[in-house]
């Protein structure tokens, strides 16, 4: 499985013989960032989507199935929970709903939590299953503390953690940096990978490690 990052909260999942799986599209002019000129027949949104949003994903091709809220669903083998949290501390008072989703593409699974900004329930998490790859929001303001994203790591247990929704290059929306985190976790800036490739009978890991990758454009 190879799992690409595009910048703020949207990746893409690939895996031979499997849909290619998009989370968390954005909107190109408002965010200054180029969405993958390729594939994308399952795509998963954290907030509720409107036709108008969905027609301004002009880069992804391809589209079959759009999923928006928490529920159990299977694709084409691929398997896909969506848990219902909050994106702020308040039940969602501030701001709205936000999808936690844990996609199981050929046993690996990837939980992409959005811009969740609040700590989960034990329920939540149990909800979201075993988890391989977890992409975790870090610069969202108003969002999670590093040591609150740190403290969800530890309830979740992932084998990678990989930061996103964070300051990168290029972008037009407020975001945090990513040190912050990085020192929360203990961890010092690496090299930047252009993407991560996990195999499925090699992704448990003794411990959890913090994976960074470059934002690819288009």
């Amino acid at each position: 499985m190879e799992l690409t990052w595009y910048g703020l909260g949207c990746f893409r999942i690939i895996e031979r013989g499997y849909p290619a799986v998009v989370m968390d599209p954005f909107n190109e002019e408002e965010t200054g960032l180029v969405l993958p000129r390729s594939r994308s027949e399952i795509v998963t949104s954290s907030v509720l989507l409107d036709e108008p949003q969905q027609a301004r994903w002009k880069g992804l091709r391809g589209v079959s199935r759009t999923l928006a809220g928490p529920g159990e669903y299977e694709i084409g083998g691929v398997f896909i929970t969506g848990v219902a949290t909050f994106r702020d501390r308040k039940h969602g008072a501030e701001a709205g709903q936000n999808i936690a989703y844990a996609v199981n593409v050929n046993g690996v699974v990837v939980c992409h939590l959005g811009e969740i900004g609040h700590t989960p329930s034990q329920a939540q998490v149990e909800a979201l299953g075993s988890v391989n790859v977890l992409l975790i929001p870090v610069g969202v303001p108003g969002g999670l503390t590093p040591a609150m994203a740190s403290e969800i790591v530890s309830l979740i247990e992932p084998d990678i953690v990989v930061p996103m929704n964070y300051h990168t290059p290029g972008l037009r929306l407020k975001r945090n940096p990513v040190d912050r985190f990085l020192k929360e976790m203990g961890v010092t800036w690496g090299d930047a990978q252009p993407s991560l490739k996990v195999l499925s009978a090699g992704v448990e890991a003794e411990e959890t490690q913090v994976v960074l990758l470059q934002p690819q454009q288009g």
